[in-house]
């Protein structure tokens, strides 16, 4: 199958053209991403056993005590490395979140409900705001913890192939949103505020037990960085990333391709009725929600300070997002099939949701490997020694203080590259940072928030993160060929836009003086 005829024309292949495409072909040439996995296990078995006589003087913040290297080779690490294989891969985070929320938008996408929304939404939608609604899309899904790497990604490509551009634009635009913007908020706190905020405090009471971190230190500050990702997001797939595609075909099944032809009027019909179903099962929910008491929200002592009961990570309405995800894919998704005959009888619903766990048998294999993998990078203490030393090194070079905060924006950027979690890699290098700057004069707010820059930036790039293998399997999809390094080179010009134009932002909201967010201040002690 050909590209798609309404995709631009093969633009001129400049040097930053040349270069992705050799970043492309460089990381394709990589072993299969589940053997990457397999093979950089090896390396860190190798490693740590190489590393775990030596003494290191770093403090490893967990525990007090020096940080030291755990021998994976060791018989006893090798027989725990066995015997948590499987609690491993069954408990590796992103699997349950993929397969259970694909049930549900397989029936979706099997009875045809998806398809004829998209033609719907494409019908009267702008063709020049697509890419900004998309990043703002994946932005807004921050909200729902995970959710968006599941739901938004793959409707990135899909409603993008229906107008008639690159499907992987799309992917590169709703990755840019959902994952490079993950510090960024469209006005709703996410789950990550009060846990970045909790460990920003603990590290603080290092120096001075006074200090209150709000949860919602940095409210302001990502807010408003909104505008830079869209505008990045917006910029960069439209004018560098899908002329560079341009050339890409789209060999995908045609079966499952999307396609733009006026609704019929059986579908029109179909698609009304779904959405009927869908908007009076959200109204239901949404009237469970304000019922005093509600179970939804979390017990009031586990409520931080400006926090809702609703959207703190402890209240079951977060906990169960990627559940009510699948229902409020299934009801509208059943409702059109019935009505417009897509569905006979509950065994093509089922047939739906079989054809969806089918497309997930590479993606499965690759958790496997990438859990193993991840689990055994975390008990080596690797990530923790390299972001630890990162930090002391920075600490070692006495910078002045913007340039400084500059440093924590790549520290964390890098180290982003290793350690996967968010709350992880704060907790170790936090732990360094946030009393070191405190003694220059800087806040906690203020480190936090270039900590968060820098780990948001690279989280497109990074194949360790573990809903990267899945972006990469949604690729294929439309194109064949896509492996790891179709993936980075499609979003390393996000990453370094990001990283440069973001801590840019950041520094001129310090120059400004412009809060960064509730009970936030820029120096410290603040004044």
């Amino acid at each position: 199958m050909s590209s798609n005829p309404n995709a631009p024309a093969l633009a001129s292949r400049g040097p930053v053209t040349r270069f992705l495409d050799a970043v492309e072909r460089v990381g394709n040439r990589l072993p299969d991403p589940a053997m990457l996995f397999l093979l950089l296990m090896v390396l860190v078995w190798v490693v740590s056993a190489a590393l775990s006589n030596v003494s290191f003087e770093a403090i490893d913040p967990r525990s007090g005590e020096p940080l030291q290297v755990r021998n994976m080779l060791s018989g006893a690490a090798l027989v725990e490395f066995m015997a948590q294989m499987v609690p491993t891969f069954v408990n590796f985070p992103p699997l349950g979140v993929v397969l259970v929320a694909m049930l549900g938008l397989g029936v979706a996408e099997h009875t045809g409900f998806i398809n004829a929304m998209l033609r719907a939404i494409l019908s009267v939608t702008p063709k020049m705001l697509l890419t900004p609604v998309l990043v703002g899309v994946g932005i807004l899904s921050h909200v729902a913890v995970d959710a968006g790497y599941v739901l938004v990604i793959p409707l990135g490509a899909v409603i993008f192939y229906a107008a008639g551009r690159h499907p992987l634009a799309g992917v590169a635009a709703a990755f840019a949103g959902v994952s490079g913007g993950f510090s960024a908020t469209m006005g709703v706190p996410s789950s990550l505020d009060p846990l970045l905020a909790g460990l920003t405090q603990a590290a603080a009471h290092i120096t001075d037990t006074s200090v209150v971190v709000n949860p919602l230190n940095n409210y302001y500050f990502t807010t408003a960085s909104v505008l830079v990702v869209v505008a990045v997001g917006w910029f960069l797939t439209d004018r560098v990333i899908e002329p560079r595609l341009a050339g890409t075909a789209v060999d995908g099944d045609p079966a499952d391709m999307p396609t733009m032809d006026a609704l019929k009027p059986a579908e029109s019909r179909a698609l009304l009725w779904a959405v009927v179903a869908i908007a009076g099962s959200v109204l239901l929910f949404v009237a469970t929600l304000l019922v005093p008491g509600t179970p939804w929200a979390a017990p009031a002592d586990q409520v931080l300070p400006g926090m809702n009961a609703l959207l703190t990570a402890a209240a079951p309405l977060m906990r169960s997002i990627v559940g009510l995800i699948f229902v409020f894919f299934l009801i509208p998704g059943v409702v059109y099939g019935y009505v417009s005959g897509s569905v006979a009888s509950h065994r093509d619903v089922i047939k739906g949701m079989s054809k969806a766990m089918s497309g997930m048998g590479y993606y499965i294999v690759m958790a496997f490997f990438c859990a193993q993998f991840i689990y055994a990078f975390a008990q080596s203490n690797l990530g923790a020694l390299l972001a630890i030393e990162g930090a002391g090194w920075l600490q070692a070079l006495n910078l002045p203080m913007g340039i400084t905060v500059v440093g924590i924006v790549l520290l964390s950027g890098f180290v982003n590259l290793l350690v996967g979690s968010a709350s992880a890699k704060w907790a170790l290098i936090g732990a360094v940072m946030v009393p070191m700057l405190m003694q220059l004069g800087v806040s906690p707010d203020l480190t936090q928030a270039a900590y968060r820059v820098g780990d948001s930036s690279t989280n497109i790039i990074t194949p360790l993160m573990p809903y990267f293998p899945l972006i990469v399997v949604f690729c294929q999809k439309y194109v064949k060929s896509s492996g790891i390094g179709t993936l980075i080179a499609l979003m390393l010009p996000f990453s370094i836009a990001l990283l440069v134009l973001w801590t840019g932002f950041l520094l001129a909201f310090w120059a400004l003086g412009i809060p960064l967010g509730v009970g936030a201040s820029y120096v410290y002690p603040a004044g």
